[in-house]
């Protein structure tokens, strides 16, 4: 597959995934932190540009290596950009810092686990202005799992403050948390192995900024 094939154009606006249409609550169904984290499996500081990660850069945005980062740019409306390392797992505990470093705070962006192909791959979000969502991509069509759509967390620094964020996939248990404070938590038996991954995306505003650091993968 092509790299230029990963631009994905999601209709988020039927999931509520807009600021207008979330809620102004918090969840209280929260569980617990994962435990410590087991045998490191591969980690990338991005000071090097040859480690297997996605290089585009096209008018519509770009998923490049920048400056001992890595940054994900998206210059249209109501779109995704992903990024993968093209390796393969089955129950990891993946850790990066992120930071916005321009464009709007409405935005989305965060980790992928178990990436099977553009089409069918787990996701979980965090926004600039303090939002969070755990879903999935299968067969081309996107779920927001938990919650159904995004919550705000206090947990969440907003603006273009970082944060670090923690994605579980162990068996079937899916699990967020920024910062070093659970977020949310699922269950889905959907995939089961795959690569691992970033992300970023926007809504109605283009622009979104976003570079990562620190990727690291742990067993469980």
């Amino acid at each position: 597959m092509s790299s230029q094939s990963r631009l994905f154009a999601f209709l988020c606006l039927l999931l509520c995934f807009g600021a207008a249409c979330r809620p102004s609550i918090f969840p209280e169904d929260f569980r617990t932190m994962p435990g410590e984290a087991g045998a490191l499996l591969f980690q990338d500081s991005f000071e090097d540009p040859t480690s297997q990660w996605d290089r585009v850069r096209q008018a519509e945005g770009m998923t490049d290596y920048d400056g001992g980062k890595y940054r994900i740019y998206v210059n249209d409306s109501n779109a995704d950009y992903w990024a993968n390392p093209g390796l393969h797992f089955t129950d990891v505990r993946i850790e990066v810092d992120a930071k916005r470093i321009g464009g709007p705070d409405n935005n989305n962006f965060g980790i992928l686990c178990r990436y099977q192909d553009m089409r069918n791959f787990y996701f979980f979000i965090i926004s600039s202005d303090g939002y969070y969502g755990i879903g999935k991509v299968e067969n081309g069509r996107q779920t927001l799992i938990e919650p159904d759509q995004m919550y705000p967390s206090k947990f969440i620094h907003q603006g273009s403050e970082t944060n670090h964020i923690l994605a579980l996939c162990d068996g079937s248990r899916l699990t967020l948390a920024v910062n070093g404070e659970f977020v949310a938590e699922t269950e889905d038996n959907t995939f089961w192995e795959g690569d691992v991954g970033l992300i970023a995306g926007s809504f109605e505003e283009p622009g979104v900024d976003i570079i990562f650091d620190n990727f690291v993968v742990f067993r469980p």
